[in-house]
């Protein structure tokens, strides 16, 4: 059987009419030929430039102080083995009979369990596992948004959370965080943001990035406004899980049943190699749309992403003692730096991995890092990438020694343009 595929644009549908009589034609010549079944797709599916993705693309392999880089000083196979208390060696030539089929459809059981313990009120059963948490996010919005939905994002985040619901014709509305406010969500104005239409509000918590995180009562504040309209909360949680002095960190998925949470091994567990990330909700609706969905982009995870995961996370307390010292080092490293430099400020961060650090020179962002990266080998990610202009992302959570270089070729730098 013959299948004509129609491509249409709802805008262009409602304001002209040569695309409507285009339509009609194809019909017409579809009953001509016999042909009884078509497909209508709708909405703009045009989507931005990634921008931050896009720029690592360019400039990551250039670096000699790579500063771009946002998980914590990543693990090889054989620390993780290592930890789990088992032979590196013995394991992994152990690993020669994993025969390489398919990996549980859902994740395995251990898996499951593991991700569900980073959590206080989620069972296996609420967890779904994703392609990283990029493909967590993806699953999430391409599910629960349609084109006639609004939704709110903060900003500066991650860009998937404006750009993919605005390349499927939903309505973004931005949420500016503020250095004045410390780049947390200001209430008043988030009220003032939804309405009756407002299907989900997006949060990054901790924020990437500016290194904030939302306090108890004001996500409080924000479910209280979500609840109100009836709206989701996809909190992209993904730095989430090592506090400076080891106390739990609240979780969406904690507090509002209609709370999303995503997760993954790359940031916190140093494992992006593994490809591991995840959805948790208590609500039914989300489970059944995103696992309805999974079918056609990832049936499942890798088997090996599946163990090793399932390892680190079986460990997790001795990765996060591990990363819990890297980053309190560091984080005293980068403030010791800005408070030594006139040339730079921020709001110091307080979580996460990453810090949005002002310069003092009349220079685009972009500009300023390509010219960075060819005279000092150091890779910021630029401002711009996160339409915070006048500003560079540094992350910090990787060896010290290379931190202070980069930082003191950053201050050579400021001081020769």
């Amino acid at each position: 059987m013959t299948v004509i595929i129609i491509v249409l644009n709802q805008k262009n549908l409602c304001y002209n009419i040569n695309k409507i009589l285009d339509v009609v034609l194809i019909i017409n010549l579809a009953m001509i030929l016999g042909i009884t079944q078509y497909y209508k797709m709708e909405g703009n599916m045009k989507i931005r430039t990634f921008k931050v993705e896009q720029w690592m693309n360019d400039y990551e392999n250039d670096a000699i102080y790579n500063l771009g880089e946002t998980c914590i000083d990543s693990m090889t196979l054989g620390e993780l083995i290592e930890l789990s208390g088992q032979n590196p060696d013995k394991y992994l030539v152990s690993l020669k009979d994993k025969r390489m089929t398919y990996s549980h459809i859902y994740g395995s059981p251990e898996l499951l369990d593991g991700i569900a313990s980073l959590y206080k009120n989620i069972v296996p059963s609420q967890v779904i596992p994703a392609h990283g948490a990029v493909g967590a996010n993806h699953q999430v919005i391409m599910s629960m948004i349609e084109p006639k939905d609004n939704m709110i994002s903060v900003m500066p985040t991650y860009q998937q959370h404006y750009s993919i619901p605005e390349s499927i014709g939903a309505e973004v509305r931005i949420l500016q965080l503020t250095p004045e406010n410390n780049f947390l969500p200001d209430l008043k104005l988030l009220k003032s943001l939804v309405d009756e239409n407002t299907k989900m509000i997006t949060i990054n918590n901790p924020d990437n990035p500016t290194g904030s995180w939302i306090t108890d009562d004001v996500m409080m504040g924000i479910v209280e406004i979500a609840r109100s309209v009836n709206a989701y909360i996809l909190s992209d949680e993904v730095y989430r899980g090592i506090s400076e002095d080891g106390s739990y960190m609240t979780s969406i998925a904690d507090i509002y049943e209609k709370g999303i949470s995503v997760g993954s091994m790359s940031k916190i567990f140093s494992l992006a190699g593994l490809r591991m990330g995840w959805i948790v909700s208590r609500s039914e609706e989300v489970i059944e749309a995103c696992r309805k969905r999974r079918d056609y982009d990832t049936i499942s995870c890798g088997v090996l992403d599946d163990l090793f995961a399932s390892m680190a996370l079986a460990n997790k307390e001795m990765i996060f003692e591990r990363n819990r010292k890297i980053l309190i080092k560091n984080r005293e490293i980068l403030d010791q730096w800005v408070n030594e430099t006139p040339e730079v400020s921020y709001i110091k961060p307080v979580a996460g991995t990453t810090a949005l650090v002002y310069y003092k020179k009349d220079m685009p962002s972009y500009d300023l890092c390509v010219r960075l990266i060819k005279e000092k080998g150091v890779l910021f990610t630029p401002g711009s990438c996160f339409e915070m202009e006048g500003s560079v992302r540094i992350g910090y959570a990787f060896d010290s020694m290379t931190l202070r270089e980069g930082l003191d070729k950053f201050t050579e730098f400021l001081r020769e343009i």
